[in-house]
């Protein structure tokens, strides 16, 4: 496990400390390592949400065009969704 060797400070109101302390505590957790967790997995998923969401024009571009083009028949779809289902007792 990687050393920790940094600190971030961060002001709340007393709502939130006893919000975080209380959550913490039910975790068994110091508040410290509670609050890094959540940080970091918040982080993680804003980075992720990022990187999901952008394109570059040229692929933008595609994407749209890919949209705007009319509906193409899927030989044997209608048959397939005409079938009972697999899935239902």
């Amino acid at each position: 496990m990687p050393t920790k060797d940094r600190r971030i400070e961060v002001r709340v109101t007393s709502a939130q400390r006893e919000l975080i302390e209380r959550a913490a505590l039910l975790q068994g957790r110091t508040v410290s390592d509670f609050t890094a967790d959540t940080l970091t997995e918040r982080a993680e998923e804003v980075v992720r949400r990022d990187r999901e969401l952008r394109v570059d024009e040229e692929a933008f571009a595609a994407f749209a065009e890919a949209l705007d083009a009319p509906a193409q028949t899927v030989e044997g779809l209608a048959e397939l969704f005409r079938r009972r289902s697999v899935f239902i007792d």
